[in-house]
């Protein structure tokens, strides 16, 4: 049994803090002592059982970097005290700036966003929003990291400025069969008629603009299911194209499968990625995708007869008809490799192997 210790930023309802949650699962499922260090006590998500919990600091607490560093190390020193981690997993641009200032060994950083793409999407913002998330990105510099996609890996191995100590891929965990088991929860507020769906926060990285420009391009297709994080700001931008009522926004589900399993179709209309978790939670729910062909991880998802369900980014036509084609002729979904890839006991398994 290896001790591991996991960093974790809060408890919100993202694709980061979902991958470091179901990190510290798999790896108690397989036997490991697993702590996770979460640095605010907050967020929707629900903490996971059987982990030793180790909380920096309450929520709406705002230290320094120099306070949370020494605050972490002397978390983990006391946490030492019953024996040494063989392991430790950062998981977000926030830890990393404060986990890289540490000293722990061997310390392996997560990159799940095409990194470029981020930059490039800062920088359109403005120098300050450019100037926060570079001070973010340089925390990797000559760090070892772990990619959850293959495009992501061949990306930061030719971006000369990040001098990686190491640079290798693993997939993100994924519970298959929990995941399934929640399909058939009853859910009351799921709609009676057929529905499409989409997963995501309302950022730009979404792309919400795309999607809702798809959508009014399809009128007969089905009603969108929107599950994020801010529905009244969805609901506004909706009206914006014209298709508020044909939007369902039922704000943060505990159990998004039922919703996704019901779902006629998940559209994923984003400019970027690493690799999406949704995309690869509606086909382990038996809900077919269509989405954009963005970096990265959709085309390493989406293969074999797939493929013909990708689209180039920023075309919501384009995106809309694969959509109705998809609708009209649903394809089938049995034995799909990218399943059998990311399986949580296969994924544990590489998890344990970095303690050697």
């Amino acid at each position: 049994m290896k001790k591991i210790a996991i960093f974790c930023h809060n408890f919100f309802s993202n694709g980061t803090v979902k991958v470091a949650l179901s990190q510290a699962e798999v790896l108690q499922e397989a036997g490991q002592d697993v702590h996770l260090f979460v640095f605010h006590k907050e967020g929707d998500f629900m903490p996971p059982e059987n982990v030793t919990i180790h909380y920096l600091y309450d929520a709406g607490q705002k230290p320094s970097l120099q306070e949370q560093r020494q605050r972490l190390q002397a978390k983990v020193a006391e946490a030492e005290q019953s024996g040494k981690f063989s392991l430790f997993l950062s998981n977000s641009t926030d830890c990393d700036v404060v986990v890289s200032g540490c000293d722990f060994d061997p310390c392996y950083y997560f990159c799940h966003c095409a990194l470029k793409q981020e930059l490039l999407m800062e920088l359109k913002r403005g120098p300050v929003h450019f100037w926060r998330r570079w001070k973010k990105a340089k925390a990797l510099i000559g760090k070892k990291i772990i990619t959850v996609s293959n495009g992501i890996a061949d990306e930061l191995r030719a971006t000369s400025w990040l001098k990686p100590q190491s640079v290798q891929t693993i997939y993100n965990p994924f519970r298959l069969e929990e995941i399934r088991k929640k399909t058939q929860e009853e859910i009351a507020e799921l709609p009676s008629e057929p529905y499409m769906i989409h997963v995501g926060r309302v950022t730009r990285q979404k792309r919400h603009d795309i999607l809702f420009k798809a959508l009014r391009d399809m009128p007969t297709a089905p009603k969108l299911v929107l599950l994020c994080n801010r529905p009244k700001k969805a609901r506004k931008l909706a009206k914006k194209y014209g298709v508020e009522h044909r939007i369902i926004t039922p704000g943060f589900q505990h159990n998004p499968y039922a919703w996704i399993a019901k779902a006629e179709l998940m559209l994923l209309s984003s400019d970027f990625e690493g690799l999406p978790t949704v995309v690869i939670e509606s086909l382990a729910c038996g809900t077919p995708v269509v989405s954009t062909d963005c970096p990265h991880g959709p085309n390493e998802i989406l293969t074999g007869h797939l493929a013909q369900y990708l689209v180039p980014v920023r075309q919501p036509a384009l995106l809309a008809q694969k959509a109705l084609e998809c609708l009209a002729s649903p394809p089938a979904l049995d034995n799909l490799e990218i399943l059998k890839a990311v399986d949580s006991q296969y994924i544990a398994a590489q998890y344990i192997n970095l303690t050697e």
